[in-house]
């Protein structure tokens, strides 16, 4: 997502005598809050991937992981090619343009897509033939397959002020929250960062979920309006947006601000671990059921969980949440993806199968957005849309798939 507006910082004289003060908290690991940049929505997936690596290299115009390949292939490889259309991903992908036509490494190709004729299949098909090469993504050990999840944006119903039956606050960014871009200070560290909150001279890890939810945490932040379920609330901080019908009929859409830095836990796999679902079953809906079974145990379960979301009030003229380039999503036509290894706003054909299904989905899409658990190469997230279908379809999607990343003819390294 774009930059976020309105954070804290803090002069570099200060900030290294907090790091001091810390005892290097970077390189002990006692600071929970280091991580790559985060430009990204919460943490899309119930089950997280593992821990990403955090080498990165720059070859050519992109930043690639040194351990990933992208292979580039012959159209021919992609089996489906032929039979999809592509001119639903044109369109998306011309959004991505009014931000990336401004990179002299897709400004060429983002000129040539405003010429193509978007009405006939075939001329769409042949820009994309002339103007890219299609590379396979795999990963670090010659894999080419990878988990492919979904998300979506969740409709809640809320109310401005807290009542007996709307008590769980959803909270903007807090003023004290601390961003820091060890780049600036460590070159060396261009990709993490901290955040956390000034104590005096020392920069301390910001409050956890348990510390926010029981009221512990001193938190400096507006309520933007109560919803009924924790639940629900604890999904809207893993989808990263959500739709608040408001009881007095107004309709607030919200969007990813920031993350308290802590890392996430995931509350699906702990239920797992602990017996009190199947693989089988693991869903968000199966989730929900067992809190409205287990009312008692929600809290502490979710307090496990250290990661809080802060989030924003969209304009109204929104009508969908944008992604991390600061583009509104398309549904069924934005892929969330690490940036690390796929470069936001490049088409992606990805060959996956439908939600707990083995039935074929191939589609042309575009890397839009990011998320805390989409780690590695071969690793997508598959935005359904807004609403209680798209929740289904997103909540059990957690399917096998196949990506090739389709990079600008132009701007790569010819041999």
């Amino acid at each position: 997502m774009k930059e976020r507006e309105g954070r804290t910082t803090v002069k570099k004289n200060t900030l290294k005598k907090a790091l001091a003060c810390t005892g290097m908290i970077l390189l002990t690991g006692c600071f929970a809050a280091c991580a790559p940049r985060d430009l990204q929505r919460g943490y899309p997936s119930i089950v997280p991937d593992e821990e990403e690596k955090p080498a990165v290299s720059t070859w050519g115009p992109f930043v690639i992981e040194p351990e990933a390949a992208l292979r580039p292939v012959p159209w021919s490889a992609i089996e489906a090619w032929p039979q999809e259309d592509p001119r639903p991903a044109l369109g998306v992908f011309l959004q991505s343009c009014e931000s990336l036509s401004r990179r002299n490494a897709w400004a060429g190709v983002c000129s040539a897509a405003r010429l193509s004729d978007s009405q006939d299949r075939e001329a769409v098909r042949q820009f994309f033939e002339e103007y890219f090469i299609p590379h396979q993504a795999t990963t670090d050990t010659g894999g080419d397959r990878g988990l492919i999840t979904g998300y979506y944006v969740p409709d809640l119903i809320g109310s401005r002020i807290a009542t007996e039956r709307f008590r769980y606050p959803v909270y903007g960014r807090p003023d004290d929250l601390v961003v820091v871009d060890l780049g600036d200070i460590y070159p060396d560290l261009s990709h993490h960062g901290l955040r956390g909150r000034l104590q005096g001279q020392r920069l301390v890890p910001y409050w956890t979920r348990g510390q926010i939810d029981s009221g512990e945490a001193d938190l400096p932040a507006p309520v933007l309006c109560y919803v009924e379920d924790p639940v629900d609330l604890f999904f809207l901080h893993v989808q990263g947006s959500g739709r608040i019908t408001l009881t007095d009929g107004t309709v607030m859409l919200l969007n990813y601000a920031d993350q308290n830095g802590h890392p996430y836990v995931s509350i699906g796999r702990l239920l797992l671990d602990r017996g009190a679902m199947k693989p089988h079953q693991m869903s968000m809906d199966n989730i929900r059921d067992w809190g409205q079974q287990n009312p008692h145990k929600v809290l502490t379960l979710l307090k496990e969980n250290p990661r809080y979301v802060f989030f924003r009030t969209l304009p109204g003229d929104w009508q969908m949440p944008p992604g991390a380039q600061g583009i509104p999503l398309t549904s069924g036509y934005s892929l969330a993806v690490d940036p690390r290894t796929t470069p936001l706003g490049a088409p992606v054909f990805l060959s996956t199968t439908w939600p707990n299904s083995d039935r074929p989905l191939h589609r042309l899409m575009v890397a839009q957005d990011t998320g805390g658990a989409i780690k590695g190469p071969v690793r997508a997230d598959f935005f359904w849309g807004m609403g209680d279908r798209a929740g289904a379809l997103a909540g059990r999607m957690k399917q096998e798939g196949r990506m090739w990343v389709l990079l600008p003819r132009e701007s790569l390294p010819q041999h």
